[in-house]
């Protein structure tokens, strides 16, 4: 898949998000540690959860059923890697596939998120957890993306 453009490894786009979706866990995939953030459309922001430090498919899974029973979310955000000319690399693919895993094993909506500089971003700010840090900053461009209710 290297080299493909970032078009062509998106998943469905923020603005065929129901409205009623209103809370959503965003992960930062590593094959070590995966970020995680909280949010709701309603505030429009995120808050850093515990990082999941677990190699291997069956320990990150386990420990993502538990975040999500414990936050309900209508719907899973993942950060999709990319190079900064916005084509797929090796990581590109393990993001997908790890969206995928998550939509077959929780049966709730997955959305992609371009996650360039996240990670950069996080640093840059201060956040003590750079992986948690980059999750929160990945839900929170998901959720300004998301159409506002004009009601």
């Amino acid at each position: 898949m290297s080299g493909a453009p970032a078009a062509a490894v998106a998943t469905p786009a923020a603005d065929a998000v129901p409205p009623h979706f209103q809370t959503f866990l965003a992960f930062d995939f590593g094959a070590k540690r995966t970020g995680v953030a909280v949010g709701t459309r309603m505030l429009g922001t995120a808050s850093p959860q515990a990082t999941i430090r677990a190699e291997g498919a069956d320990a990150r899974f386990a420990q993502v059923a538990e975040r999500i029973r414990e936050w309900q979310p209508d719907a899973l955000v993942v950060g999709i890697p990319v190079h900064p000319d916005g084509t797929a690399h090796e990581n590109t693919e393990r993001a997908l596939k790890f969206s995928r895993q998550l939509r077959g094993r929780f049966g709730l909506p997955v959305y992609g998120v371009d996650e360039r500089y996240s990670t950069t971003a996080a640093l840059e700010d201060g956040a003590r957890d750079a992986d948690a840090g980059a999750a929160c900053i990945i839900l929170e461009q998901f959720l300004r993306s998301l159409p506002h209710d004009p009601s």
